[in-house]
């Protein structure tokens, strides 16, 4: 099979909308352009079925009812509604809050602007695995703790949270329990009632659907979520989140999330073993190669791996047909290596090494084949290159002990 030039391996940024999904959506563009909000002839009867069925796909994805779905913009608007939501409805109840140094930037930015408004937060370490210690979370929670918000599965590493545990803690403790679920809806089971999960963040553009449209499950008993508004208009999603709905990319949602629940376990199967033949490959011709992260509680499609002795910049750009993620982010003029690697504690040479391989629906063996020859092989020639590999290699010497210094 040939394989088509570039590569895409970056299924944790976002993913390729699904034929199927576009089939689904194209209808309401045109014939069904009709405003959901329009009760009072058929162009808006005819939308709102269309929200309403995609409603009920997402519901039964999660295993939630239709009315407990509130569609927003995407997932970082549902983290934020979660949070200064709860935040807002429940202060008089109390003010902190518990989540994780390694959450997304969606939660945590959100977090650090409820800190300026007098609210407190707790930043739970992670342990070498990426995952939280339970111990620390009970510890933190105090009388005024109000929400507990750890998402389900890291976009950087793919670390699977003990979500269920943690929902268990929340319940004991009468908190509320919000959860990011962007990387892990539509990729392994998740079951708001079994996972004890009261708000859950979904994106449709990490599961095969189109950009710009998500939504946010509100539990509505056992207990009964209640959430302040951030955006104020018609009184839409029964007063939760106001503005004209997206009726096709809502329709795409739907979809996406019907496709996931009827092919998860067989794409789950698929997308493992092409994730663990790129892993034996790459890892088993190169040394000095290392995972970060949990191998036993990880997303079926992620691999984060760093290469000893290598810049991370210089290896992206030598395998620059495939698109993948570096661990380093660039900001103003200097490289920072990533702060979840960083929370790990893995070493800031290291941490800057490291490459992001997202595997998708759409990838193959041929590809992963493909990608695994161009990354040894530039690997490997960057390491000739490497004083550093020579050092250590050739003449044994421990280059992380060495004194530099400089004149």
């Amino acid at each position: 099979m040939a394989i088509k030039l570039p590569i895409y391996f970056d299924n944790h940024a976002t993913t390729q909308v699904d034929p199927r999904v576009i089939d689904a959506m194209l209808p309401y563009f045109n014939e069904k352009f009709g405003n959901a909000a329009s009760r009072n002839h058929a162009f808006g009867w005819v939308a709102e079925e269309g929200v309403e069925e995609a409603r009920a796909q997402v519901a039964q994805l999660i295993n939630a009812t239709p009315k407990e779905i509130v569609i927003t913009s995407g997932a970082t608007e549902s983290d934020n509604l979660a949070i200064k939501g709860v935040a807002a409805m429940y202060r008089e109840k109390g003010n902190h809050i518990i989540t994780q140094v390694t959450e997304h930037k969606a939660v945590l930015d959100t977090c650090k602007r409820l800190e300026k408004e007098g609210y407190e937060v707790t930043y739970l370490p992670v342990e070498k695995d990426g995952r939280i210690n339970l111990d620390d979370l009970r510890r933190a929670i105090t009388p005024k703790t109000i929400l507990i918000t750890i998402m389900y599965a890291n976009n950087e590493i793919g670390v699977i949270q003990p979500i269920a545990e943690i929902g268990k803690i929340a319940k004991e403790k009468g908190i509320f329990f919000h959860v990011d679920g962007v990387q892990a809806i539509g990729k392994i089971p998740v079951d708001v009632q079994k996972d004890g999960i009261d708000l859950l963040s979904i994106s449709a553009h990490k599961l095969y659907g189109p950009k710009g449209v998500g939504a946010l499950y509100v539990r509505r008993k056992n207990p009964r979520v209640q959430l302040t508004a951030i955006i104020d208009g018609g009184g839409h999603e029964r007063g939760m989140r106001s503005g004209t709905l997206n009726v096709p990319g809502i329709v795409g949602l739907g979809k996406a999330c019907d496709l996931c629940r009827q092919e998860m376990a067989e794409e789950t199967v698929k997308l493992s073993g092409l994730r663990d033949r790129l892993k034996n490959g790459i890892m088993g011709k190169l040394d000095e190669t290392y995972i970060n992260g949990s191998i036993e509680h990880r997303l079926p499609h992620n691999i984060n791996i760093s290469f000893a002795y290598v810049e991370g910049e210089s290896l992206l750009m030598g395998i620059n047909d495939i698109a993948v993620s570096s661990g380093s982010a660039c900001t103003s003029a200097t490289l920072e290596p990533s702060y979840v690697l960083k929370a790990l504690g893995v070493g800031e040479d290291l941490a800057h090494t490291s490459i992001r391989f997202g595997l998708g629906r759409f990838n193959t063996v041929e590809e992963v084949d493909y990608v695994t020859g161009r990354v040894v092989e530039t690997v490997e020639r960057l390491r000739e290159l490497s004083p550093l590999y020579e050092m250590a290699k050739e003449e044994g010497i421990d280059v992380s002990k060495m004194n530099w210094k400089t004149a």
